[in-house]
């Protein structure tokens, strides 16, 4: 097999401490030499300078959870790095240890057999860090909200049921007198807005129950932690902002596609980037993001088309895009959907949805073309005669004679 890099090495990553392989060729010999570093920044600045002493050029480490960052930065100004997915480099059964795993890597490494995983540059990350972290407190929120509406249940206070979001402007309201005392159903239910869709007497009725001075508290100290963090998310948000600055033109392109909002739009560009030169077509940063069928066939048999298990940032990110749009009346989504759906399923036609918007999203910034819908019609003008059959395959079935004739214009 040839040899692509002569020059190489495999980094085995802890949390603690990192084993070094380095793969050194010259002609038909091959030399290792391995070594172990701390993961301070004083031994990765000693890694640094002994694979410069070595004349590495290319250096691999696998994506173990985020271990490989700090590694990553303190090298990625002296050789060229490969980020790999540790389940394309699995080494053989029974020779596990940290030495073989870091060897291995470098034999992988040597022969150009590691397909790099996609590592965002610096503004990117920056980007990605401050949408993962307002995901991050937008779930902690929502648990918090559960645990608050467990209280209420739980002293019969039936709100859940009655208005769609206990954290809302009626329910925070009736949520904070009952922390501060009160108890009266008449007066909670005066605090409620009048556009609620709830009548005013279920509301006092719901409002029969009884609270304890602990559960006050608790559902004190909730309230209060929600507050805290909505007023983390309002300054991650002018951070965001600050964040998508140089691609404002994009980020305005992207609001246009159904489905993708302000908040969306920067988490999807925090994820994938601005440069889809990383990805030869559309297809490969589908398939990346995990929105397609699978391949798995063998002895000519289709052994399973199931998606794989993508990442827990953007997949969830695209099927909630997904999602949105099918709500968007008169759009090429929701078309695409309702008619997926009648064959395939509601779930895999949102997934479908999902690829259709991430594919959009590829074009338009590599083109720097904005949306164009496709339009509700797209499938029936997209083959006529294959729709006219369907049509009247379905009426045949219903027991009429049909012949078809062209319109005159």
């Amino acid at each position: 097999m040839d040899v692509i890099h002569p020059r190489c090495a495999g980094l085995d990553l802890g949390k603690d401490m990192l084993v070094a392989a380095v793969r050194l060729q010259d002609g038909g010999s091959v030399r290792y030499e391995h070594r172990v570093f701390q993961t301070t920044s004083g031994q990765l600045l000693e890694l640094s300078s002994w694979l410069t002493s070595e004349g590495v050029t290319h250096v691999v480490m696998e994506a173990t959870g985020s271990y490989w960052k700090s590694v990553w930065h303190v090298l990625e100004r002296q050789f060229e790095l490969v980020l790999a997915n540790p389940m394309y480099v699995k080494n053989q059964p029974g020779k596990k240890s940290d030495v073989n795993d870091a060897t291995w890597l470098s034999d992988l490494l040597a022969h150009g057999l590691v397909k790099g995983s996609f590592v965002p540059p610096a503004a990117i990350d920056a980007l990605r860090e401050l949408t993962r972290t307002r995901k991050q407190f937008t779930r902690e929120i929502a648990r918090h909200t559960q645990r608050i509406q467990k209280i209420l249940e739980v002293s019969n206070l039936k709100l859940t049921g009655t208005i769609t979001d206990i954290m809302g402007a009626s329910g925070r309201a009736i949520v904070k007198a009952l922390v501060a005392g009160e108890t009266d159903p008449e007066r909670l239910a005066d605090l409620a807005r009048r556009n609620i869709k709830a009548p005013r007497a279920r509301l006092v009725e719901v409002l029969h129950g009884r609270i304890t001075e602990q559960r006050r508290v608790l559902l004190g100290m909730h309230v209060h932690m929600i507050e805290e963090i909505e007023a983390s998310i309002a300054r991650l948000d002018l951070d965001i902002e600050k964040a998508v600055d140089p691609f404002r033109p994009i980020v305005d392109r992207l609001k246009a596609v159904p489905g993708l909002s302000a908040v969306s739009v920067p988490a999807l560009l925090g994820e994938i980037g601005v440069d889809m030169s990383k990805f030869r077509t559309h297809r490969h940063i589908v398939s990346w993001a995990r929105a397609c069928p699978r391949l798995h066939e063998s002895a000519g048999k289709v052994l399973s088309r199931r998606t794989l298990k993508g990442s827990v940032w953007i997949k969830p990110l695209l099927v909630q895009a997904a999602w949105s749009a099918t709500r968007t009346k008169n759009s090429y989504f929701r078309a695409q959907f309702l008619r997926l759906r009648a064959r395939r399923g509601a779930q895999k036609a949102i997934v479908a949805v999902a690829a259709s918007i991430l594919t959009a999203v590829y074009y338009m910034i590599r083109d720097g073309k904005p949306y164009k819908d496709l339009g509700v019609n797209y499938f029936d003008t997209r083959d006529r005669s294959r729709t006219a059959n369907r049509f009247v395959a379905r009426l045949k079935h219903l027991g009429y004679n049909v012949q078809l004739s062209e319109a005159v214009a």
